[in-house]
């Protein structure tokens, strides 16, 4: 069989897969508890609410698209949780309200606000047009300080304690060929830690999760050259993570395990910011290996 005729590889869990992962956390871990997870319609967002719905949180849901909510949302409740959808552009602060005043009135409270969405394209920096390097730093930065400062006005106007995990990305050693991206996530881990410490006295804990090379659905967004590259020299391990590496680290930032941690940066990467060469969009031929 040749390239043209060969089945496209299928990347990530299936949801009969993902139901099924093993975690060290125990049952009913969050039970009683209002968990908000935007871009869970599908990939890592979607993997991180069904975790936190296995734990018996109340899920309420947020994205753009209206379907793939649904969707999640079935599978959501097929494991006993009560699910709440809402779409939203995050990158619109007035919908951002309209969403948290939804998700308040509907639930009564919010617990925990895992901010997700976001997104990105490979592509060298020198080619990024106005409008391409503006969407990604409207929703990857933008859009996550609405949600937080959205969902902090009113657990402060309320007088009710609260935690967010913000999704985003290892940065510390650059991330060629997703400039835009490292731009927006350094903001975001900068601004996490800043207001981790204005907020402390309202007892609103602030920390971040950033993933290295993570396999999910959008695996499938780029180039085969770049994802070679995702596959074995990425990091040290020589392969890419799972989904259930990044819930897992957002269940005991936001459980009782993460009650004496705020402005951290977990960094779940197999040790690609100390050995690691990823290239989304593919190396350059200048900085290929010489064959020999």
């Amino acid at each position: 069989m040749n390239d043209d005729t060969a089945p496209a590889p299928a990347y990530g869990y299936t949801d009969e897969e993902l139901v099924a992962l093993p975690t060290a956390f125990r049952d009913r871990l969050f039970e009683g508890q209002v968990v908000l997870v935007s871009g869970a319609g599908s990939g890592l967002g979607k993997a991180i609410a069904v975790l936190y719905a296995r734990l018996g949180a109340k899920l309420a849901i947020c994205g753009r698209t209206v379907e793939k909510l649904e969707r999640s949302a079935l599978l959501l409740r097929n494991l006993g949780a009560q699910v709440f959808i809402h779409p939203v552009n995050i990158r619109d602060p007035d919908q951002v309200a309209g969403l948290m005043d939804a998700v308040f009135a509907h639930y009564g409270r919010l617990d925990v606000l895992v901010n997700n969405a976001g997104g990105q394209f490979p592509g060298l920096a020198i080619d990024f047009s106005p409008r391409g390097w503006q969407a990604v730093i409207d929703t990857n930065l933008n859009g996550t300080w609405y949600m937080m400062q959205a969902a902090a006005r009113r657990w402060i106007d309320r007088g009710e304690a609260g935690r967010i995990v913000n999704i985003v990305n290892t940065i510390w050693r650059g991330r060629p060929t997703v400039a835009h991206t490292t731009a927006a996530r350094a903001g975001v881990i900068y601004l996490s830690k800043t207001v981790a410490v204005e907020w402390a006295p309202h007892q609103i804990q602030i920390n971040c999760v950033a993933p290295g090379v993570v396999e999910t659905t959008a695996f499938s967004l780029y180039p085969a050259e770049g994802l070679r590259t995702y596959q074995h020299e990425a990091n040290p391990m020589r392969h890419p993570g799972d989904v259930q590496d990044i819930a897992e680290g957002c269940v005991y930032l936001s459980a009782s395990s993460g009650k004496f941690i705020t402005g951290e940066v977990i960094t779940v990467d197999g040790g690609q910011q100390l050995w690691g060469d990823p290239w989304p969009g593919g190396r350059p031929e200048y900085f290929r290996a010489p064959s020999t």
